[in-house]
């Protein structure tokens, strides 16, 4: 067999291959959580959230806000519109009550600008100070997960990531690679990473997402 077969039949292997790998469903970075679940855990963010907005007494301040893994994965899904809004398993049925202001009606839901477009499926872990999203998106018409993990830090008022692993389908992307763009896309949604005016920083620690307060 010339050199040159041997060439072209390794080039196609590791073509299939990496399309395998590409097309292969990672293992999840989450459990996937009940619908009742995932809506009281979508308002519970929205309730912590709010407390945000609360107006604070004259010398108070510096608080913190702590999320999990769990409420972050419904509140990205509820504003992806993947997750319905709807009452937690443990709210009032009583008709009068669901008239009245709930404590999520205080404020805005919290957004998540520049997502990946086209998203199906959203799961969120944080570990220690790593945040690591798995995303189901469509790449040149097929369905492929995303898997996106790294530093989630704040900088002069402004939300920021440095991406530690990238893996789309089950293959590996030396995060080297995708840094460099990553953060030219930051960079040109800057005004949508603008953190709130009454939040100081943010950070994942201990595996959970704080918000310092001003």
């Amino acid at each position: 067999m010339k050199l040159r077969q041997i060439i072209s039949f390794a080039t196609l292997a590791i073509s299939i291959l990496t399309l395998v790998l590409v097309l292969k469903r990672p293992a999840p970075v989450a459990p996937v959580q009940a619908p009742a679940a995932a809506a009281a855990n979508a308002q519970s963010f929205q309730e912590k959230v709010n407390q945000l907005a609360q107006p604070k007494a004259p010398g108070e301040g510096g608080g913190e806000v702590r999320m999990s893994s769990a409420e972050l994965s419904a509140a990205m899904e509820q504003a992806a519109g993947l997750l319905p809004t709807a009452t937690p398993a443990n709210a009032s049925t009583n008709p009068s009550a669901s008239s009245a202001p709930s404590s999520s009606d205080a404020s805005p839901a919290m957004e998540f600008p520049g997502a990946v477009p086209n998203i199906k499926d959203y799961q969120i872990s944080m570990d220690g100070d790593i945040v690591r999203g798995q995303f189901l998106t469509q790449i040149a018409g097929k369905d492929v997960y995303l898997t996106l993990a790294g530093h989630l830090g704040s900088k002069d008022g402004y939300a920021t990531f440095d991406a530690t692993e990238v893996k789309v389908g089950d293959l590996s992307v030396p995060a080297s690679l995708v840094n460099e763009v990553l953060q030219k896309k930051l960079a040109e949604q800057r005004d949508q990473l603008k953190l709130p005016d009454n939040v100081r920083d943010l950070k994942i620690e201990n595996g959970e997402l704080v918000l310092v307060e001003k």
